[in-house]
This record gives structure tokens, sequence and C-alpha cells, in this order.
């Protein structure tokens, strides 16, 4: 007989820790965040898109196989949240710095 697994649980985190990844080169290397900012963006809003959810699952489930992974499940949840506030924030930050550079040169010419 084999031993259950909380697959989404699983799945869940392995996205929360891909998101954190995803922020940590961001910080790392902002200069290919200013060349490719819209693919970074939208791996850290997929990666918190598909933590949400399947952390939902992966506690469900957590409950049926009695509490297995159930926090790590929640922690994934938390995570996928802050995540897709980062990319919000990302996007804004983005917009912002091209409205910055349009009206400097609008001032400048």
């Amino acid at each position: 007989m084999t031993k259950a697994r909380n697959t989404p649980a699983r799945v869940s985190i392995a996205a929360a820790i891909g998101g954190v990844t995803l922020i940590t080169a961001t910080a790392i290397t902002p200069m290919f965040w200013l060349m490719y900012g819209g693919f970074y963006t939208f791996l850290l809003f997929l990666c918190g898109i598909v933590a949400i959810p399947a952390g939902h699952l992966g506690r469900r489930r957590g409950k049926r196989l009695g509490g297995q992974d159930r926090g790590m499940a929640l922690i994934a949840i938390l995570i996928g949240w802050l995540l897709l506030l980062v990319s919000l924030l990302l996007v804004l930050a983005y917009y912002g710095l091209l409205a910055g550079l349009v009206l400097v040169a609008h001032f400048l010419s």
C-alpha cells in the first residue's frame, strides 16, 4: 500500500518558491528587470496565481490526510498573495518609470 501524497500542497509551495526566486533575481539584476520587466512580472503573477488555488486544494486534501502538508500549503497561500501584490507593485513601478521618462523627455525638448 502506497502512502497518499498531498500533491496540490507540493505544487503550491513549488510555485511560491519559484516566485520568491523571481523576486530575488529581480533584486539582484535590476537591469534585466528594466529590459524584460513584462516577462519577469508575468512569471511572478503566474506563480502567485498557481500558488493560491493549489494551496487551498492542498489544505483541503491535507485535512483528509490527517494534517499532512497543511502548514506548507498555508505558507504557499500567503506567499502567493504576496507575489500578486509584488507583481502589481512592479507594474506600477514600471509604468511610473516610463511616465517619468516621458515627462523628462518632454521638458528637455
